[in-house]
């Protein structure tokens, strides 16, 4: 599929706030990206001209935000509004492997649908994972660098192990925490090659705070499903998609052109041309 065909749905509901910076970066990567309400999936309360079905997308991203204000938990309420709604429309969304992703509250929102780390089959279920409040005990808003961790995401495959990416984080409730005996599912996912990203340092070492800005387990960043068509991350992409959003930028003499966000958003297209 050329990338102009490729139609790419930013899921929303109320409070979801990164959906128009996400929308801008993939337009400007030349998709068909378009921001689509819940209600407009569920043919509720909205024109019947503006209906739409997941089935009409090569993609499904949930954006970051506090979608419903984070009540509950972090993601809580929009994942069971999903899974009440279009539970199957969604279930067979990545059962035929098209991309799913979750960038900071959308991560929170898959790993409450239970598609992160998820089961083989692409079925919803009870979660398997939180992100809970972050170990500082503070909302966490800096520059943070994420190393690829070569897993089953083949949109990355290209890249050698370890390539690090420069994304900003803003989250309150990032950690990551696995169930079960502590370690043993972090082996598990580690084994299944689902870690996405790992929080590292600028120079790539160990990520110390505030380099692991939330205190997660193994350092993980970031998730896959089984099938490596479901993805999750904390940190934020869309935020530095441009070379004048990076946080070096006039220090590095104001060069123009694209950052580590358009690196990575664009190798999740090319991703989606081959499967779409």
């Amino acid at each position: 599929m050329r990338r102009g065909e490729l139609r790419v749905a930013i899921l929303s509901i109320e409070g979801t706030n990164c959906d128009e910076e996400l929308y801008l970066a993939l337009k400007a990567l030349g998709a068909r990206p378009e921001i689509v309400h819940l209600k407009q999936l569920e043919h509720r309360d909205v024109e019947p001209a503006r209906f739409r079905t997941l089935e009409d997308y090569q993609v499904a991203l949930f954006p970051g935000g506090f979608s419903a204000g984070d009540y509950v938990r972090a993601g809580a309420i929009f994942a069971a509004r999903v899974r009440a709604a279009i539970g199957p429309q969604l279930e067979a969304f990545v059962r035929s492997g098209r991309l799913v992703g979750g960038l900071c509250n959308g991560f929170q929102v898959l790993t409450e649908l239970g598609l992160l780390p998820g089961r083989p089959g692409g079925h919803l279920g009870p979660p398997e994972a939180a992100l809970f409040a972050n170990a500082s005990g503070h909302f966490e808003c800096r520059p943070t660098f994420v190393a690829w961790d070569s897993g089953n995401f083949a949109a990355l495959s290209h890249l050698p192990r370890g390539s690090r990416f420069q994304f900003p984080s803003a989250h309150g409730e990032g950690q990551l925490v696995l169930a079960g005996p502590p370690g043993e599912k972090l082996r598990a996912l580690e084994s299944a090659g689902q870690v996405l990203f790992r929080w590292v340092a600028p120079d790539g070492g160990a990520a110390t705070y505030p380099w692991n800005p939330n205190g997660s387990v193994g350092d993980v960043a970031g998730l896959t499903n089984p099938e490596g068509n479901v993805f999750g991350l904390m940190p934020h992409p869309e935020r530095n998609f441009f070379r004048a959003q990076a946080p070096d930028w006039t220090r590095s003499g104001g060069a123009e052109g694209p950052s580590d966000g358009h690196r990575f958003l664009d190798a999740m297209l090319r991703q989606a041309e081959r499967t779409g």
